[in-house]
């Protein structure tokens, strides 16, 4: 913000005539540059001197040392672009080069849309979203999966995930897992345990953190997000027109 305050080298917080001077000026703009919102109320945020962009968790996070802030924000530019969805997604884009694709458990049709997920056996999420995979399927919309597990969150993660790897048929194991039926005891073998001491590292390599996480064409999704999956899955096979 320019400003006569900011102009003269003063900082408004400073002075309180100069605060509410600014405070004016930045009101006035708010409702110039962003005419499509409406604004009940307008006042002095908690948050001062310059903002800085990190990740953590495959997450855009905004800090604010002078005043010791961490920011879990969203930010628009005035035209409504979503600034930190396209930091987001740019960091993503860079870090896929570190997957390792021959890694992944592989379910789904060869050619159908590919979708990366990272998962964990034991979140309720994940099961959840496995579900709504299985109903696109019958719908005649299946989807080609990348999976790589995630085992830090939950303590029998690692070891499920272990027995899916090390059964004849994966995806029949992973099947039954996700639903809640894995056999007892666990499947154990020495290429499984490797492949999820791999599927650490891939996670970490990512900065992943939390379950579901999906990438879509580049696009990180954290969390079982199903109106955001449903637009993706619309961008690939969008729907007939009318005859006219």
């Amino acid at each position: 913000m320019a400003s006569a305050a900011t102009s003269a080298g003063a900082d408004p917080t400073d002075d309180p005539a100069l605060l509410t001077a600014a405070a004016t000026e930045a009101e006035a703009k708010l409702h110039q540059n962003f005419t499509n919102l409406q604004f009940e109320d307008f006042a002095p945020s908690p948050v001062h001197g310059p903002l800085f962009q990190a990740s953590a968790g495959g997450r855009i996070l905004y800090y604010a040392p002078e005043s010791d802030h961490l920011l879990f924000a969203t930010i628009y530019d005035k035209n409504g672009v979503n600034l930190t969805a396209l930091s987001q997604d740019a960091a993503a884009r860079a870090k896929l080069k570190t997957l390792d694709p021959s890694q992944a458990l592989m379910i789904g049709p060869p050619g159908a849309p590919l979708v990366i997920e990272f998962t964990d056996p034991d979140c309720p999420y994940c099961r959840a979203l496995d579900r709504f995979w299985a109903a696109k399927a019958a719908e005649g919309k299946p989807v080609r999966r990348q999976i790589y597990f995630v085992s830090g969150i939950h303590p029998e993660a690692a070891s499920k995930a272990e027995h899916i790897l090390c059964a004849k048929d994966r995806e029949a194991a992973f099947r039954a897992t996700y639903a809640g039926e894995p056999p007892k005891p666990l499947n154990r073998c020495a290429d499984g345990a490797a492949q999820v001491q791999a599927y650490a590292q891939a996670v970490k390599s990512m900065g992943i953190s939390g379950t579901p996480t999906l990438i879509l064409d580049g696009q990180l999704i954290s969390g079982f997000s199903q109106a955001e999956i449903e637009a993706w899955l619309a961008k690939q096979r969008p729907s007939a027109k009318p005859p006219t």
